[in-house]
């Protein structure tokens, strides 16, 4: 690996979610405080959308790690589900027990609304997140809704965060969920990177690999800046590819060349189409006709 020619103690550009190379830029910034809101006294719903790749869950992770004993968190990756199983999986985030041979939507609502009851009582907050909420089906939204009926004269005792594509927008515009679209108190959706973003971004995680002197030229920067668009994840992959191609040639310092080999590794090549050849046997099965009449013509033209 490229690590130790550049110096460093671990990869910078990983995509998995590791803590130690958290970074919050201006937006991402701002997207915190938004949960951090709405996430006050009055609670209900969080919206948090942007595209693929922008840092959602960077930002849904900076947040889980203020939380502190006084939340009880459920936290549910995969959205498609049926309502039943919504409930399902929130009662195994909460650790609430219950038979599955009597599981129902009443009897596992029932459950919930009990240990909501039993956490205010105990003075804890209930956090529940919802990440790809795009996917959640409308009956599923509603029975969200119904779960935050419960609430206090102050603040409702389950407190939700959907975190989603630009679909999830789309869908809480349905007629049948403005009812839930109302109960939202927070909305914000994550931009990419700004120029001067991906600059201090790259700096940082290298920073926090162990890096003492510059790795990527200025225009190497400019070039994965606008190859990217400024998305983290597209960001990370080209970056790391794009030191990995230095290393292969030696360079100390990664360039365009290194950037641009990378973009065509990882970036769906736009604007080409494919060209089809037939295979061997097709040709043949063009060519000897072809020649043949030729050959038929020919000698009738020399007769």
């Amino acid at each position: 690996m490229y690590t130790g020619f550049f110096g460093l103690n671990s990869p910078p550009f990983s995509i998995a979610p590791n803590p130690d190379f958290l970074f919050l830029s201006g937006r991402h910034a701002e997207a915190l405080a938004h949960l951090r809101y709405g996430l006050g006294d009055a609670g209900g719903f969080v919206l948090l959308t942007g595209e693929v790749g922008t840092g959602k869950t960077t930002v849904s992770r900076a947040l889980l790690q203020e939380l502190d004993d006084s939340t009880q968190l459920a936290f549910i990756l995969n959205p498609t589900l049926s309502e039943l199983e919504l409930l399902a999986s929130i009662c195994d985030e909460l650790r609430i027990r219950y038979k599955k041979s009597d599981a129902s939507l009443k009897v596992l609502g029932d459950k919930i609304k009990n240990r909501l009851l039993k956490n205010h009582q105990q003075g804890k907050q209930t956090l529940l997140i919802i990440d790809e909420a795009q996917h959640l089906q409308p009956a599923v939204l509603e029975q969200l809704r119904l779960l935050t009926n419960l609430e206090t004269n102050s603040r409702k005792l389950l407190q939700v965060i959907l975190i989603g594509q630009p679909e999830l927008q789309q869908l809480l515009q349905r007629t049948d969920l403005r009812q839930l679209a109302q109960r939202i108190t927070a909305r914000y959706h994550l931009m990419p990177l700004t120029e001067d973003e991906v600059v201090q971004y790259l700096s940082y995680r290298l920073k926090v690999a162990g890096s003492e002197r510059p790795v990527f030229e200025p225009s190497a920067i400019r070039m994965l800046y606008q190859s990217s668009q400024g998305i983290p994840r597209l960001l990370n992959l080209l970056a790391d590819r794009a030191m990995l191609a230095a290393f292969a040639g030696q360079r100390p310092l990664v360039g365009k060349d290194e950037v641009r080999k990378a973009a065509a590794e990882v970036l769906p090549q736009s604007g080409e189409k494919a060209v089809w050849l037939p295979p061997l046997w097709v040709w043949w099965l063009w060519i000897v006709p072809i020649v043949a009449l030729l050959g038929y013509g020919l000698g009738r033209v020399l007769a």
